[in-house]
């Protein structure tokens, strides 16, 4: 049984698949940055005239923890601050948006679809309860 060579040639495909793969997700920062700042200038102005308190940047987006760990490489740690922005901020993202939906409409989707709702819509309003809808906008309201 020759696992050697079998293990060397799936890492050596493996780095090929890595090599190929590496423009398609460093090149993703473009859209990030542009979300990142669309995102921010919305999150900035829209908020206070809802009545919203700002959700914390820095709860969500990661950079430098991990290039602290003494054990990677140098460009393991450029790929670790480049994942923690871009998924920090996706999960940022979709915090500031949860809370816009809960302020907009707080309407649970279909439940026959099998759909997965978020963790933000746990607390809307049943689809075609308007009872439910109008007594969430009220509390909603005195809220803010």
């Amino acid at each position: 049984m020759d696992t050697g060579k079998k293990n060397d040639a799936i890492h050596t495909h493996s780095n090929v698949r890595n090599a190929v793969a590496a423009p398609f997700i460093w090149l993703m920062i473009v859209p990030a940055v542009i979300l990142d700042v669309f995102l921010e200038i919305y999150h900035r102005i829209c908020f206070p005239l809802y009545g919203i308190p700002y959700v914390k940047r820095s709860q969500y987006i990661r950079i430098t923890d991990r290039t602290k760990l003494p054990y990677l490489k140098w460009y393991e740690k450029f790929n670790c601050a480049y994942c923690g922005y871009v998924n920090g901020l996706l999960h940022y993202a979709s915090v500031i948006a949860g809370i816009t939906e809960s302020y907009w409409c707080g309407i649970a989707h279909l439940e026959e679809r099998g759909y997965t709702p978020t963790e933000h819509e746990k607390d809307f309003a049943k689809y075609g309860n308007e009872a439910a809808l109008r007594r969430r906008y009220f509390e909603h309201d005195q809220e803010f």
